[in-house]
């Protein structure tokens, strides 16, 4: 991002500096301030669809048992769904006491014990993004607990977001100078706020009543918000 925005500001005063060779001095240097905003949509590429297995049992080893054999079943399954150069990876593993809270206070009891085993599977194909649910909760997975979306090339969809945002900040620059019955000699400092990435607008989640049909996921956009904040020096035309 730095790159970036070191290429714009070059670019800038390099087409500005002649202008700024008769500029006053800088005791009686005048200067206006604006913000060019961008927005820009794209459709993600890439997903991380993650699943888990849940067990709860009186004993702490009798949840991790249930567990593991649950977990390697899922495990097995997605490889062969998905085959053994798939990015399917483990993300995460907890063991947890149960409490039951007494109503008229005291130390609370132990009940059991939830071991919580979650696996990410990371696609390129988001046609398959239900594949992966099915055939995880097929295998015995009992939580989906994220479906994250995002953007294999997210370098480029920034820098677009950006320029477009140094650009729209100078011709603002250029509108109110104008305006004002001024003109700009030379850009004295650009800030860069972003660009941010926003998630998407929408997601359809739709499980089908049915186990023998296939989930349907339907992403929405994602969006990238850029704001840069150009200061300028002016002087009377």
């Amino acid at each position: 991002m730095k790159n970036l925005v070191t290429v714009v500001v070059a670019y800038l005063f390099g087409m500005l500096l002649p202008l700024s060779a008769s500029a006053e001095g800088p005791e009686s240097m005048s200067s206006i301030r604006v913000t060019g905003a961008s927005t820009v949509a794209a459709n993600p590429d890439r997903a991380q669809v993650d699943v888990g297995v849940v067990t709860q049992a009186p004993q702490s080893q009798n949840a991790v048992s249930q567990n593991a054999r649950t977990f390697n079943a899922v495990m097995v399954a997605l490889r062969k769904a998905f085959g053994p150069r798939a990015d399917i990876k483990a993300l995460s593993y907890s063991l947890n006491p149960d409490y039951q809270y007494h109503p008229s206070g005291g130390a609370p009891t132990i009940t059991g014990y939830t071991a919580t085993n979650v696996v990410r599977v990371t696609l390129d194909d988001l046609a398959r993004i239900g594949d992966v649910i099915d055939t995880a909760t097929q295998a015995g997975a009992n939580r989906v607990p994220s479906i994250q979306f995002a953007l294999r090339d997210e370098e480029s969809v920034r820098t677009q977001a950006l320029r477009e945002a140094a650009v729209r900040a100078r011709a603002e620059a250029d509108s109110l100078a104008m305006a004002l019955g001024l003109k700009v000699n030379r850009i004295l400092s650009v800030e860069e706020n972003g660009p941010i990435m926003v998630p998407m607008r929408q997601v359809a989640f739709a499980r089908a009543a049915e186990s023998s049909a296939a989930t349907q996921i339907q992403p929405g956009s994602i969006e990238v918000n850029a704001n840069v904040t150009l200061t300028v020096e002016v002087s009377p035309r």
